[in-house]
């Protein structure tokens, strides 16, 4: 019996309903409650109702109607607004999760659905042994269900063949998950790649990823739902093969499906050498052993100071270094400053000094002014080379005041080509060619160029194609399938094979990951907008130190913004507008046509948060510096 005080004006019943775990039925009970009661309270007074011996300690309130978890336990009723019509639930913050891998593989794992998405993914990268998870996100799958329905019942159980990450138990469980993750080997049949093609559409995937600065639950993401796990931020820090086994290989994957649907463009001679490439990572994993890096050398502790030391020195006191090392390089380039889309070269002597270009116009004026000097400290350096037709170009996006003018030059060979766009990629970080890296630089180039040649290296027979068991339509996108029949990709494909078949698993697949990232148009991420001022739509690509402002008609960029430049950037959420200041008073404003703003928004800033990533550094994340760049409108 309840008395009649309790029935005062200040009280109301309010009816909580309780999930329990293991699939028991729900429970729900009317509790009397008064406006001052704090959230710990209600819950206290709920545990003691139910009478049930069990550990609750994992359950908290959500409000239904609000969408939000009541997670501050010293507030009250009165403080969240909860009134007499308020529905909620007493149910556990973390539940299983479907995850699908970049591998497609499909695991089940118990996550957080009352912290945010960014704590999350941390959660979800410790229990798979990625590091680094602040590359990564959670997007939602589109809606394939009236495919479902098309399935057969077979397929039906083979998508469901899920891992369930939970059971693996014990002080190796993380090991086991990373050897069992780490070793998948490729799905190799086409009706998958027509399956990736809707999972993956180019285009949609912007506007499903899910809000970092928001939980699960507050998303409308229920427990055993179906999620992706991708990187989101195409900027990877320190991989590593010693300890980045499952990263690699996930990235690996993700690379490899984007470039067989085509979500990033690149020339038949490249998708050549990406096909060789997967058909090696897939002989190697059909015949490789478990995953060992013991034997791996450790890493040098000497060696690695001195390298901190000289970036500590790049940063601090370059100058005064350039000076004291001052390399040069003569030769006669091709060089142009395209006008709108006519391009047209001519020779000129160049020399490289320092970090800085000069050309003249022939090699006997060299000793008076040059016609123009290229500073290419802070530019950005894009390859335009095709091996097969001996086209070895360079292209320079150089930073001036109001974005990036871009200019190209074109050398004679391989050899010529190696040394000079590594002495641009150094100076493009302040270094010359007097550091060490150079070299290295030189080789690492010379052996990327080697490995786009599709033909065998000399002295080594054409492979017999006839003895191969190739499907060779698993490593190509469907526009070279239908180019070319299956014994000519086969060919073409062993051929491209020999420069590369000495290659272990791990180094094969990091190739494949710097050759991804070598192509133009690596981790750029496309918007549609309208600029302020501007009465029809454009494009706007996103990169990891950029963004690009593209004519959506010809499809060429008009002008490049560095992250570097950028002053300020601040979201106006009542008209959706994001606005960004550069040095020299330089202001860029627009609308999203294609996505929230609240997307572009966390893009940036999560870029610019990778950004302040360093190697001496311990890998905590700075979490509250993550939401202050990419939270939004809080």
């Amino acid at each position: 019996m309840v008395t009649a005080a309790e029935y005062g004006h200040n009280s109301w019943d309010l009816l909580v309903q309780v999930d329990q775990r293991e699939g028991d039925e729900t429970m729900k009970f009317k509790i009397r409650v008064k406006g001052d009661l704090h959230i710990g309270g209600l819950m206290l007074k709920l545990v003691e109702k139910i009478k049930a011996p069990q550990d609750w300690s994992d359950h908290a309130l959500w409000w239904e109607q609000k969408n939000s978890w009541l997670l501050k336990t010293h507030w009250t009723l009165d403080k969240y607004g909860v009134q007499a019509d308020a529905a909620l639930r007493f149910t556990p913050q973390h539940k299983a999760l479907c995850l699908v891998l970049p591998n497609m593989k499909t695991i089940r794992l118990t996550v957080t659905f009352s912290a945010v998405v960014f704590k999350a993914v941390v959660e979800i990268c410790r229990a798979l042994n990625i590091r680094r998870s602040e590359e990564l996100s959670l997007l939602k799958p589109m809606d394939d269900s009236k495919k479902k329905k098309k399935k057969d019942k077979g397929k039906e159980e083979a998508e469901d063949d899920i891992i369930d990450m939970d059971n693996i138990s014990g002080p190796g469980a993380t090991q086991r998950g990373s050897i069992h993750l780490s070793m998948y080997i490729p799905k190799c049949f086409n009706l998958n790649l027509q399956v990736q093609m809707h999972v993956c559409e180019p285009g949609v995937r912007v506007c499903r990823w899910l809000d970092s600065s928001s939980s699960l639950m507050e998303q409308g993401i229920q427990e055993n739902d179906r999620l992706l796990l991708r990187f989101k931020y195409h900027c990877f820090f320190d991989l590593n093969p010693k300890y980045d086994a499952v990263r690699i290989t996930q990235l690996y994957e993700q690379a490899r499906w984007s470039i067989l649907l085509e979500e990033i463009e690149c020339t038949e001679e490249e998708m050549l050498m990406f096909a060789s490439l997967q058909y090696h990572i897939c002989k190697l994993t059909m015949s490789a052993k478990p995953v060992d890096h013991s034997d791996e050398p450790e890493i040098d502790e000497v060696e690695a100071a001195l390298a901190h030391l000289e970036t500590t020195l790049e940063g601090r006191s370059t100058d005064r270094i350039l000076v004291l090392h001052s390399f040069r390089a003569y030769c006669t380039i091709a060089f142009c400053r395209p006008k709108r889309l006519l391009r047209t070269f001519k020779d000129y002597w160049f020399v490289f000094r320092d970090t800085s270009i000069s050309y003249y116009k022939n090699k006997e004026s060299a000793n008076g002014e040059p016609i123009e000097q290229l500073h290419l400290r802070g530019c950005e350096v894009v390859p335009d080379v095709n091996v097969t037709e001996k086209k070895f170009g360079i292209k320079l996006l150089l930073p001036v005041a109001d974005g990036m003018n871009e200019v190209y030059i074109r050398c004679e060979n391989e050899t010529q080509y190696a040394k000079w766009k590594a002495a641009c990629i150094l100076a493009s970080k302040g270094k010359t060619m007097a550091y060490s890296s150079y070299r290295t630089e030189v080789k690492n180039i010379q052996s990327f160029l080697q490995m786009k040649s599709l033909a065998p290296p000399p002295g080594q027979a054409s492979p017999d194609v006839d003895s191969m068991e190739m499907n060779a339509e698993c490593f190509v996108s469907p526009r070279y399938t239908k180019k070319y029949k299956a014994k000519q990709l086969t060919t073409r494909i062993l051929e491209a094979h020999q420069n590369i078949s000495q290659l272990s698993l791990m180094d094969a697949k990091m190739r494949f990951i710097q050759a991804w990232q070598s192509l133009p148009e690596f981790g750029i991420t496309y918007y549609i907008v309208r600029f302020r001022g501007c009465k029809k739509d454009e494009i706007l690509g996103v990169s990891n130190n950029r963004l690009i402002r593209i004519d959506m008609s010809t499809r060429l960029p008009l002008t490049t913004w560095r992250f570097a430049n950028m002053k300020q950037w601040n979201v106006n959420w009542e008209i959706r507008q994001v606005a960004i200041e550069f040095d020299q008073n330089v202001w860029v404003a627009f609308t999203c046509q294609s996505c929230d703003c609240r997307v572009v928004h966390e893009y940036i800033g999560g870029y610019i948060f990778l950004s302040t990533r360093a190697k001496d550094q311990n890998e905590t994340l700075d979490e509250e510096l993550f939401r202050k760049l990419t939270g939004g409108q809080e």
